[in-house]
């Protein structure tokens, strides 16, 4: 459950920084905050725990965030910390490395070196997500991950971009994700950070096999959804565009408990099921409906709904059509 730990609204002018600066070293990491509008400030952290992960959602207005060598020895952690620009500008130097990064990019912070965060007027404020763990989780040698801190890493494409929709995914979610559900999505999240950082510094190789199993999975789900209109969608074709064999990708969907054949029918029915209960789509032909989701024969689509719901295309459009009525 994504809970809100504070938010400076709340509060009188003059207290809100101190509790700013209070709040974030309780949940996150110890660190030294100027807010450069100091009339004006406004700030908001909100939580949710992924088993020993942490993922928050932060905004604020223009600050600068210092973690310094003594911050550092009164109280480390030892937290790797990912943040993904949603809104604004923010710049960060670490470890001789500096970026400037905005929305939809990702950066690597190490709770054990100092480094000096701001955001700044223009545009003015800005609003993050923040991906915390334990370093030790992270199934990669330092030297691999220490050049990558201060750096900014695309999340709009590959890998990067399967962190980010993960990422807010869990925010949009959270309400109906168990303990459990949580406790997994933490390991995803970490195991495609690992798979990112891995990308960047070109040491695939390092991530251990249960990693890269886990990430491929995520990334060829994701493929799957893009491309249920293709009727060539098969465990073949999806093989062949991300270089294994199909024998693989059975047993990466296995030990995931399902098959890629099941996905990929019960993902194109839910669609079909969806745009046949549309009352803005009653005049789209049945036919058109199961093209768009990858059926080009009307008989194997039928045969295909009527065995996943009891009914028929057209009969359960009658039915969604008779309870829509029903509701107004």
């Amino acid at each position: 459950m994504l809970t809100t730990v504070l938010d400076t609204a709340d509060l009188p002018p003059a207290e809100r920084a101190a509790a700013w600066v209070e709040t974030t070293g309780q949940a996150l990491i110890s660190t030294r905050v100027s807010f450069l509008e100091s009339d004006q400030i406004e700030a908001r952290i909100q939580a949710m725990a992924l088993g020993p992960v942490q993922m928050s959602v932060l905004s604020y207005t223009p600050l600068s965030s210092q973690r310094t060598p003594r911050l550092i020895r009164q109280s480390d952690p030892e937290m790797f910390q990912l943040a993904l620009t949603i809104a604004g500008q923010q710049s960060i130097e670490q470890a001789r490395t500096y970026a400037s990064v905005g929305p939809g990019d990702l950066l690597l912070y190490d709770s054990s070196r100092p480094f000096t965060a701001t955001v700044g007027p223009n545009p003015p404020g800005a609003r993050a997500m923040l991906l915390q763990f334990p370093r030790h989780l992270l199934p990669l040698p330092e030297k691999a991950v220490a050049p990558l801190c201060g750096a900014a890493l695309d999340g709009r494409a590959g890998v990067g971009l399967l962190l980010r929709q993960l990422l807010t995914g869990l925010a949009d979610t959270h309400a109906d994700l168990t303990s459990g559900d949580s406790a997994r999505l933490g390991t995803t999240a970490v195991d495609l950070t690992a798979a990112l950082l891995a990308h960047h510094a070109d040491r695939q190789t390092l991530l251990p096999t249960g990693s890269r199993q886990r990430v491929l999975f995520e990334q060829i789900s994701a493929h799957i959804a893009t491309h249920l209109g293709d009727p060539h969608l098969t465990p073949r074709a999806i093989a062949a565009a991300h270089f294994i064999s199909t024998r693989y990708l059975h047993r990466i969907f296995q030990q995931h408990g399902t098959a890629v054949s099941d996905v990929i029918r019960q993902q194109r029915l839910a669609r079909c099921r969806r745009d046949l209960a549309d009352p803005a789509q009653c005049t789209v032909p049945i036919a058109a409906i199961a093209m768009r989701w990858g059926y080009p024969r009307p008989s194997d689509f039928t045969r295909s709904f009527r065995a996943a719901t009891g009914m028929t295309p057209s009969e359960y459009r009658a039915a969604s059509q008779d309870k829509d009525r029903g509701q107004r």
